[in-house]
Protein backbone atom coordinates (compact mmCIF):
# COMPACT_ATOMS: atom_id res chain seq x y z
CA UNK A 1 0.00 0.00 0.00
CA UNK A 2 2.84 2.29 0.69
CA UNK A 3 5.31 3.18 -1.74
CA UNK A 4 9.11 2.10 -1.35
CA UNK A 5 10.12 5.06 -2.82
CA UNK A 6 8.01 7.80 -0.38
CA UNK A 7 9.87 9.32 2.11
CA UNK A 8 9.62 8.89 6.00
CA UNK A 9 7.51 10.53 8.31
CA UNK A 10 7.49 11.16 11.95
CA UNK A 11 4.75 9.81 14.30
CA UNK A 12 3.28 10.39 17.53
CA UNK A 13 1.05 8.29 19.47
CA UNK A 14 -1.35 8.47 21.58
CA UNK A 15 -2.26 5.99 23.34
CA UNK A 16 -0.06 2.89 23.37
CA UNK A 17 -2.35 0.02 23.61
CA UNK A 18 -2.44 -3.03 21.81
CA UNK A 19 -3.10 -0.73 18.77
CA UNK A 20 -0.38 1.27 19.66
CA UNK A 21 2.33 -1.64 19.78
CA UNK A 22 0.64 -2.81 16.55
CA UNK A 23 1.22 0.48 14.71
CA UNK A 24 4.75 1.09 16.53
CA UNK A 25 6.39 -2.61 15.00
CA UNK A 26 4.95 -2.37 11.51
CA UNK A 27 5.38 1.62 11.10
CA UNK A 28 9.52 1.27 10.37
CA UNK A 29 8.69 -1.41 7.75
CA UNK A 30 6.01 0.84 5.94
CA UNK A 31 8.83 4.39 6.06
CA UNK A 32 7.50 5.71 9.18
CA UNK A 33 9.29 6.37 12.47
CA UNK A 34 7.60 6.42 15.98
CA UNK A 35 9.35 9.53 17.64
CA UNK A 36 6.64 10.50 20.13
CA UNK A 37 4.66 8.12 22.67
CA UNK A 38 2.15 9.55 24.76
CA UNK A 39 0.56 7.43 27.58
CA UNK A 40 -1.12 7.41 30.76
CA UNK A 41 0.90 4.55 32.30
CA UNK A 42 4.18 3.87 33.16
CA UNK A 43 5.13 1.17 30.51
CA UNK A 44 7.95 0.63 27.93
CA UNK A 45 7.50 2.46 24.67
CA UNK A 46 9.24 2.53 21.16
CA UNK A 47 13.12 2.13 21.40
CA UNK A 48 14.43 5.59 20.28
CA UNK A 49 10.81 7.66 20.73
CA UNK A 50 10.14 10.15 23.47
CA UNK A 51 7.65 8.77 26.60
CA UNK A 52 5.72 11.80 28.10
CA UNK A 53 2.08 11.53 30.42
CA UNK A 54 0.90 14.59 28.70
CA UNK A 55 1.01 16.29 24.80
CA UNK A 56 3.68 18.97 25.66
CA UNK A 57 4.49 21.51 22.72
CA UNK A 58 7.75 21.37 21.59
CA UNK A 59 7.76 17.22 21.47
CA UNK A 60 5.60 17.86 18.32
CA UNK A 61 7.91 19.91 16.69
CA UNK A 62 9.48 16.87 14.40
CA UNK A 63 5.99 15.61 14.42
CA UNK A 64 4.26 14.91 11.00
CA UNK A 65 1.28 13.07 12.04
CA UNK A 66 -0.40 12.01 15.01
CA UNK A 67 -2.18 8.83 15.81
CA UNK A 68 -4.95 8.91 18.35
CA UNK A 69 -5.79 5.47 19.65
CA UNK A 70 -6.84 6.54 23.74
CA UNK A 71 -10.23 6.69 25.02
CA UNK A 72 -13.88 8.26 24.00
CA UNK A 73 -13.57 10.35 26.88
CA UNK A 74 -10.44 11.84 25.60
CA UNK A 75 -10.79 12.28 22.21
CA UNK A 76 -12.04 15.65 21.75
CA UNK A 77 -9.46 17.60 24.39
CA UNK A 78 -6.75 15.54 22.22
CA UNK A 79 -8.01 17.14 19.10
CA UNK A 80 -7.78 20.51 20.77
CA UNK A 81 -4.40 20.30 22.10
CA UNK A 82 -3.03 18.79 18.58
CA UNK A 83 -4.83 20.81 16.15
CA UNK A 84 -3.33 23.96 18.13
CA UNK A 85 0.22 23.11 17.74
CA UNK A 86 -0.76 22.26 13.74
CA UNK A 87 -0.28 19.09 13.30
CA UNK A 88 -2.66 16.54 11.59
CA UNK A 89 -4.31 13.78 12.95
CA UNK A 90 -5.53 10.19 12.23
CA UNK A 91 -8.31 9.04 15.29
CA UNK A 92 -8.82 5.14 15.45
CA UNK A 93 -10.60 5.86 18.66
CA UNK A 94 -14.06 5.00 18.21
CA UNK A 95 -16.74 5.71 20.55
CA UNK A 96 -16.90 9.35 20.57
CA UNK A 97 -19.89 10.63 17.81
CA UNK A 98 -21.64 12.76 20.54
CA UNK A 99 -18.20 15.18 20.13
CA UNK A 100 -18.41 14.97 16.12
CA UNK A 101 -19.73 18.58 15.75
CA UNK A 102 -17.30 20.00 17.87
CA UNK A 103 -14.19 17.99 16.71
CA UNK A 104 -14.87 19.52 13.13
CA UNK A 105 -15.00 22.77 14.43
CA UNK A 106 -11.69 22.58 16.21
CA UNK A 107 -10.02 20.99 12.99
CA UNK A 108 -11.87 23.20 10.15
CA UNK A 109 -10.73 26.08 12.52
CA UNK A 110 -7.17 25.58 13.19
CA UNK A 111 -6.61 24.61 9.30
CA UNK A 112 -5.06 20.89 9.94
CA UNK A 113 -6.21 17.71 8.42
CA UNK A 114 -7.86 14.37 10.18
CA UNK A 115 -9.07 11.71 9.33
CA UNK A 116 -11.09 9.67 11.50
CA UNK A 117 -12.82 5.78 11.25
CA UNK A 118 -15.04 3.24 13.33
CA UNK A 119 -12.46 0.91 11.91
CA UNK A 120 -9.22 1.18 9.50
CA UNK A 121 -9.47 -2.26 8.31
CA UNK A 122 -9.89 -2.17 4.08
CA UNK A 123 -11.76 -5.39 4.51
CA UNK A 124 -13.88 -3.73 6.67
CA UNK A 125 -14.62 -0.80 4.15
CA UNK A 126 -15.68 -3.25 1.77
CA UNK A 127 -17.62 -4.81 4.17
CA UNK A 128 -19.73 -1.75 4.63
CA UNK A 129 -20.10 -1.53 0.71
CA UNK A 130 -21.04 -4.96 0.52
CA UNK A 131 -23.80 -4.54 3.40
CA UNK A 132 -25.46 -1.50 1.64
CA UNK A 133 -25.39 -3.55 -1.47
CA UNK A 134 -27.12 -6.40 0.19
CA UNK A 135 -29.94 -4.40 2.17
CA UNK A 136 -30.90 -2.70 -0.96
CA UNK A 137 -31.48 -6.67 -2.97
CA UNK A 138 -33.03 -7.43 0.41
CA UNK A 139 -35.39 -4.31 0.76
CA UNK A 140 -37.63 -5.87 -1.93
CA UNK A 141 -38.23 -8.67 0.14
CA UNK A 142 -39.69 -7.71 3.79
CA UNK A 143 -40.15 -11.20 5.07
CA UNK A 144 -36.08 -11.08 5.59
CA UNK A 145 -35.00 -9.11 8.71
CA UNK A 146 -31.69 -7.20 8.74
CA UNK A 147 -29.80 -7.80 12.28
CA UNK A 148 -26.40 -7.27 13.46
CA UNK A 149 -23.83 -8.97 16.11
CA UNK A 150 -20.60 -8.18 16.94
CA UNK A 151 -17.73 -9.53 19.16
CA UNK A 152 -14.75 -8.56 20.23
CA UNK A 153 -12.31 -8.88 22.79
CA UNK A 154 -13.02 -8.20 26.93
CA UNK A 155 -11.63 -4.68 27.13
CA UNK A 156 -12.94 -3.04 24.51
CA UNK A 157 -14.95 -0.36 26.00
CA UNK A 158 -17.85 0.78 23.65
CA UNK A 159 -20.69 -1.70 22.70
CA UNK A 160 -21.85 -1.75 20.11
CA UNK A 161 -18.76 -1.25 18.16
CA UNK A 162 -18.24 2.24 16.13
CA UNK A 163 -18.25 -0.64 12.95
CA UNK A 164 -21.59 -2.17 14.01
CA UNK A 165 -23.19 1.27 14.21
CA UNK A 166 -21.69 2.16 10.88
CA UNK A 167 -22.93 -1.17 9.49
CA UNK A 168 -26.31 -0.15 10.83
CA UNK A 169 -26.26 3.21 9.32
CA UNK A 170 -25.55 1.50 5.52
CA UNK A 171 -28.48 -0.45 5.94
CA UNK A 172 -30.55 2.84 6.80
CA UNK A 173 -29.01 4.71 4.00
CA UNK A 174 -29.81 1.47 1.37
CA UNK A 175 -33.55 1.89 1.71
CA UNK A 176 -34.79 5.26 3.28
CA UNK A 177 -37.88 4.33 1.81
CA UNK A 178 -38.98 2.06 4.13
CA UNK A 179 -37.93 4.60 6.70
CA UNK A 180 -36.18 3.95 9.71
CA UNK A 181 -36.36 0.57 11.05
CA UNK A 182 -35.32 -0.53 13.85
CA UNK A 183 -32.04 -3.25 13.83
CA UNK A 184 -31.31 -5.58 16.53
CA UNK A 185 -27.27 -4.99 17.44
CA UNK A 186 -26.14 -7.62 19.89
CA UNK A 187 -22.68 -7.37 21.05
CA UNK A 188 -20.02 -10.03 23.18
CA UNK A 189 -17.00 -8.74 24.84
CA UNK A 190 -15.02 -11.80 25.50
CA UNK A 191 -11.58 -13.48 25.34
CA UNK A 192 -9.00 -11.63 22.79
CA UNK A 193 -11.14 -11.82 19.58
CA UNK A 194 -9.48 -8.51 17.82
CA UNK A 195 -13.64 -8.15 16.05
CA UNK A 196 -15.95 -10.42 14.34
CA UNK A 197 -18.90 -8.42 12.88
CA UNK A 198 -22.01 -10.50 11.14
CA UNK A 199 -25.19 -8.58 8.86
CA UNK A 200 -27.59 -11.51 8.82
CA UNK A 201 -30.79 -11.31 6.81
CA UNK A 202 -33.26 -13.94 8.50
CA UNK A 203 -36.70 -15.49 7.53
CA UNK A 204 -38.71 -18.14 8.14
CA UNK A 205 -37.68 -20.56 5.56
CA UNK A 206 -33.69 -19.68 5.95
CA UNK A 207 -30.90 -16.94 6.81
CA UNK A 208 -27.90 -15.32 5.23
CA UNK A 209 -24.94 -14.00 6.58
CA UNK A 210 -22.14 -11.48 5.53
CA UNK A 211 -19.08 -11.67 8.44
CA UNK A 212 -15.80 -9.90 8.54
CA UNK A 213 -13.86 -11.52 11.04
CA UNK A 214 -10.15 -10.36 11.69
CA UNK A 215 -7.34 -12.76 11.97
CA UNK A 216 -5.06 -10.05 13.61
CA UNK A 217 -4.72 -6.09 14.49
CA UNK A 218 -2.25 -5.50 11.47
CA UNK A 219 -4.81 -4.76 8.77
CA UNK A 220 -5.91 -1.71 11.35
CA UNK A 221 -2.20 -0.93 11.70
CA UNK A 222 -1.63 -0.96 7.95
CA UNK A 223 -4.87 0.93 7.24
CA UNK A 224 -3.91 3.67 9.79
CA UNK A 225 -0.44 4.08 8.59
CA UNK A 226 -1.57 4.40 4.56
CA UNK A 227 -4.17 7.47 6.37
CA UNK A 228 -1.37 8.87 8.11
CA UNK A 229 0.75 9.24 4.80
CA UNK A 230 -2.49 10.47 3.05
CA UNK A 231 -3.59 12.87 5.17
CA UNK A 232 -0.04 14.82 4.96
CA UNK A 233 -0.96 18.32 3.47
CA UNK A 234 -4.53 18.04 3.78
CA UNK A 235 -6.64 20.46 5.56
CA UNK A 236 -10.51 19.31 6.77
CA UNK A 237 -11.84 16.36 8.63
CA UNK A 238 -11.92 13.19 6.30
CA UNK A 239 -13.29 9.71 6.64
CA UNK A 240 -11.52 6.54 5.81
CA UNK A 241 -13.82 6.00 3.09
CA UNK A 242 -12.41 9.56 1.69
CA UNK A 243 -9.03 8.26 1.92
CA UNK A 244 -10.16 4.98 -0.05
CA UNK A 245 -11.08 6.72 -3.10
CA UNK A 246 -7.25 7.35 -3.95
CA UNK A 247 -6.57 3.47 -3.71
Amino acid sequence: MQSENAPSLNLALLGYGKMGKGISQLAPLRGFEVRLVVTSESSPAVAGAVERHSIVAEDFQDIDVCLDFTTPAAVEENVRKVAALGCNLVVGTTGWSQHFDEVRRVVEGAGIGMVYAANFSIGVQLFYRAAEAAARIFAGFPMYQPYITETHHRSKKDAPSGTALEIEKCLQAAAPRAGPQEIPVSSVRAGYAPGTHELGFDSESDTVILRHTARSRQGFAEGTLYAARWVVGKKGLFSFADVLTDL
